[in-house]
């Protein structure tokens, strides 16, 4: 595991959270990266992603206009703002990095990112 992604808790339907992955082993901005997400009982899958040169570019639909990607090159380190949580955003959360800079995937299938974290824990509920 060389990515290191946090941030997870339990926080009620509406409230907000902060997730961040980071690394010791290697620069983030020259990568593509994107955040995944693992809900019980279904599929991986995309749900933001960013260009090594364009930051966040796409969002699934999911997550669209609640979630909000952005890199802080500074820290190496890329966050991941979540508001106006569901309890359907439930699930584990992981950052993974592409070598191919223009890489930008979302949605289920995204099979050129190769080095990942070891996930969060993201849990919406009242």
């Amino acid at each position: 595991v060389q990515l290191q992604a946090s941030g997870g808790g339990l926080v009620q339907p509406g409230g907000s959270l902060r997730l961040s992955c980071t690394t010791s082993a290697f620069t983030l901005d020259q990568y593509a990266i994107a955040w995944f997400r693992q809900s019980p009982g279904k599929k991986r899958e995309g749900i933001a992603c960013a260009t090594s040169e364009d930051g966040f570019i796409a969002y699934a639909d999911s997550v669209k206009g609640r979630f909000t990607g952005s890199r802080d090159n500074g820290r190496n380190t890329v966050h991941l703002q979540m508001n106006s949580l569901k309890p359907d955003d439930t699930g584990v959360y992981y950052c993974a990095t592409s070598p191919i800079n223009d890489y930008c995937c979302t949605g289920v299938g995204c099979h050129s990112y190769d080095t990942w974290g070891q996930g969060t824990q993201v849990t919406v509920s009242s």
